[in-house]
């Protein structure tokens, strides 16, 4: 049995809790409580457990002894325990109320073929039940949950090193860290190729994170185990004043919450210059200022449309962006690949300077949503669509490279359209006889003004044939 099937198997597990009244991201939660214990024992880690409260005596219990065992258990390791298993089982509790269901679900976990799911890699099976909630609209876990082609890409595009701190502020399930070990994993032969002193920089100070809800961080904590990664993943709020000890990093990847705080309110942070109600704008200007000023440091982020024109402190936010940071690449995204559908979201590439003007000359924008498929579940984003966008980003001169989805807009231009990055747009199909797209202020008027021709055109002829009937 491969890890897609074991967690498939695990998913559907879930409807023996339906009657309990889970929703699948407890299920989820709850899955992990007692996926630790098991994986504990396979991998022959679990001797920081007390041993009257590992998997083995989990096994033994039947019934109500089982539920009440089980609670003592998640009560005993969220406050006794040291180190990643406190912060795993802190303010645990169980959401299963019927201990046959709680049975059943243990007993199935311990027949499962782990040989192979240990082959495999149980960090890998643990993504593939992150993923599989994400893709359930009714969990609600798309919100945090970055396709990992879209990740892979990012990471692959910003290519951080051994020896470099990467961190994500707002880290979900701690999806991009993942990638970016995974990625220097890669290049160094499983961390082999580094001395000892290396490896343990890699596996204790290199990928760090940030995450604002408990549950979500809790999945967080168990991913960065599973895949040997003891960096710190910190239970707060990036955008409070927590988050300005979050600094001096080489390489930033992540996909920030969208909205705005509750009730309108500002950022906490009092180190921001210029703090707003929206979360993504506030999440950029953090992401910037987070970066050492050393020429190098870099991040990747996706944002929503908004932030490209937003006016106000949004223009003032993304003035300082590119005077701060070389701002090279936009990356416009297609719709549908996040679980709300209508959102129009883009990537964008940076790199701090080593000073604090000047730094962003041009702006080279790839767009990648007009004219392209919709996507979705059953048509979801692949590699192959990044292809061309990976040609001509890494292309060494990039004004040799011709594609229609390819442009550049100089800082002046920029500058004479309010700073908005709401740019790079191509000709769209679908819209019949129009000329240029790129700026959509413009083109909306002309729009209007079409419509209003061909409404007092109608008007006009709707007036003659009355005329016409009434001469009858």
């Amino acid at each position: 049995m491969n890890n897609q099937e074991i967690v498939a198997k695990l998913w559907n597990l879930c409807n023996v809790l339906r009657d309990d009244g889970i929703t699948y991201h407890q299920y989820v939660t709850e899955l992990t409580y007692i996926l630790f214990l098991k994986m504990s024992k396979e991998t022959s880690t679990d001797g920081q457990i007390p041993e009257n409260y590992r998997w083995d005596e989990l096994v033994k219990k039947q019934g109500v002894d089982l539920k009440k065992f089980y609670n003592e258990l998640l009560n005993h390791l969220g406050e006794n325990s040291t180190g990643r298993i406190r912060e795993i089982y802190s303010g645990a509790r169980s959401n299963i109320d019927e201990p046959k269901n709680l049975e059943k679900i243990i007993r199935s976990i311990d027949e499962l073929d782990w040989y192979s799911a240990k082959e495999e890699g149980l960090g890998n099976l643990y993504e593939g039940l992150l993923e599989k909630n994400a893709n359930e609209k009714k969990s609600g876990a798309g919100q945090y949950f970055t396709p990992r082609v879209l990740i892979d890409i990012m990471v692959k595009l910003i290519d951080p090193q051994p020896g470099e701190k990467c961190n994500d502020p707002a880290c979900g399930t701690y999806g991009f860290m993942i990638a970016a070990d995974r990625h220097i994993k890669e290049k160094t032969d499983d961390l082999f190729t580094l001395s000892a002193d290396e490896q343990e920089f890699q596996r204790k100070y290199a990928f760090t994170g940030c995450e604002l809800v408990h549950d979500t961080h809790r999945l967080a904590l168990m991913n960065a185990m599973l895949h040997d990664i003891e960096g710190e993943i910190i239970l707060g709020d990036t955008l409070s004043n927590a988050g300005k000890n979050l600094k001096s990093f080489d390489v930033v990847l992540t996909n920030p919450p969208f909205g705005t705080k509750k009730g309108g309110e500002r950022a906490t942070r009092d180190d921001f210059v210029y703090p707003t109600s929206n979360k993504q704008l506030n999440f950029l200007q953090h992401i910037y200022r987070s970066l050492r000023t050393n020429g190098k440091s870099r991040a990747s982020v996706v944002l929503p449309d908004n932030v490209l024109f937003a006016d106000g402190d949004g223009a003032k936010i993304r003035s300082d962006l590119m005077d701060k940071c070389n701002l090279h690449t936009v990356l416009r995204l297609p719709t549908g690949i996040f679980y709300a559908q209508g959102v129009k979201t883009n990537v964008l590439f940076f790199t701090r300077g080593t000073t604090e003007k000047g730094n962003t000359e041009e702006v080279w924008f790839y767009d990648l949503r007009t004219n392209m498929q919709n996507f979705g579940k059953t048509t979801p984003l692949k590699r192959e669509h990044f292809e061309d966008f990976i040609k001509a980003y890494t292309a060494e001169d990039r004004k040799a490279v011709s594609h229609e989805r390819f442009s550049v807009f100089t800082r002046e231009q920029i500058k004479e359209k309010n700073d908005s990055l709401d740019l790079g747009l191509i000709r769209d199909d679908s819209i019949l006889d129009y000329d240029d797209m790129q700026n959509p202020i413009e083109s909306g008027e002309e729009v209007i003004a079409r419509l209003e021709e061909a409404i007092d055109l109608i008007n006009g002829v709707v007036k003659e044939l009355k005329s016409l009937g009434g001469n009858r």
